[in-house]
């Protein structure tokens, strides 16, 4: 199954290559890593799309909460969240086709963004399987390059939600 893990960790060199080599010595597979700056200055934020059938996703939690740099670690799978990927796909395009393309991807809600002779790069943002969908509708055209972002998550609400008994008796945050 894959978990999904947001972790907030201190900006500092080597954060990053210390958190992968523990998912590498644990033979933990990563499907999507992505860090990024925070509403805390010093503070990057951390989404880990991990495969976790071998080992439990709380193991997984524990291992990273031991990293002296990480602050917080946090299993969001289960919860309510809003979720994002990115993506920017340069596809093959005459300009007589170029309004056939803008009418797919308007479905998707992506737009083209920039347009060159023979081709066009699309932005698409939404959750995986949009992304995913629309992947699959531009790929009989000619997929030429392509980039994302990999996921992002966020709990939904106001304020970061209180800690639920399961996990305060787990100890599952620092």
């Amino acid at each position: 199954m894959r978990h999904t893990l947001v972790a907030r960790v201190q900006d500092q060199p080597g954060v990053l290559h210390r958190v992968v080599s523990l998912f590498r010595r644990r033979a933990f597979n990563v499907d999507s890593l992505t860090v990024g700056g925070s509403e805390e200055p010093g503070i990057s934020r951390m989404t880990i799309v991990v495969e976790t059938d071998r080992v439990p996703a709380y193991l997984v939690e524990a291992n990273m909460r031991k990293l002296v740099p990480v602050i917080e670690v946090r299993d969001v799978t289960n919860l309510d969240t809003v979720s994002r990927d990115l993506a920017l796909i340069r596809v093959q395009c005459t300009s007589a086709e170029l309004s056939e393309i803008n009418n797919l991807i308007s479905i998707f809600r992506g737009r083209i963004v920039d347009v060159a002779a023979g081709s066009v790069i699309v932005e698409v943002t939404g959750d995986v399987r949009k992304v995913d969908g629309l992947v699959e509708q531009l790929r009989p055209r000619g997929i030429l390059e392509m980039v994302r972002t990999g996921k992002v998550a966020m709990v939904r609400g106001s304020e970061a939600p209180e800690e639920s008994e399961e996990e305060l008796a787990a100890g599952w945050r620092h």
